[in-house]
């Protein structure tokens, strides 16, 4: 990990959330009680990167799960998602999950790309998955 990339825990709920407020709207954005009682699970864990990122994640037997991954507008295409996204993959793998799986919004052409390039495959599709009404593909990548 960067030096600025660190593990998050329920008191950097409020950074998290701002970081997810600057990058998507509401009603997709979370809040910061939703990202404590997230990081409350058993498997959940999040990285924080304070330039402006953070992805939460969770491990279950042989499969992991991305729940969201955010970049602050002003740090986008710089790497930061990419290093995010490889530091949780490096640790679900690690930690034994043979896969990973996400909703990504069909529209999110930025992140649908990111994914791409690193070995996300479509598996699924689910209607109006988002609050917004719009779809979601389910991508997923084996280790």
């Amino acid at each position: 990990m960067s030096a600025a990339l660190r593990q998050a825990n329920a008191a950097d709920a409020p950074a998290l959330a701002a970081i997810h407020a600057s990058a998507f709207a509401p009603p997709l954005a979370w809040s910061k009680d939703a990202f404590a009682l997230q990081l409350a699970m058993p498997g959940v864990f999040g990285l924080l990167d304070a330039r402006g990122g953070m992805i939460l994640a969770r491990i279950t037997a042989d499969e992991a799960e991305i729940l969201t991954l955010a970049v602050t507008p002003e740090t986008r295409r710089q790497g930061l998602a990419r290093a995010l996204l490889q530091a949780a993959m490096t640790t679900m793998e690690a930690e034994g999950a043979a896969s990973v799986v996400l909703e990504v919004a069909v529209g999110n052409i930025a992140a649908r790309a990111l994914y791409r390039e690193n070995g996300f495959v479509e598996a699924g599709r689910r209607p109006a998955y988002y609050a917004d009404g719009s779809d979601a593909l389910i991508l997923r990548r084996r280790f």
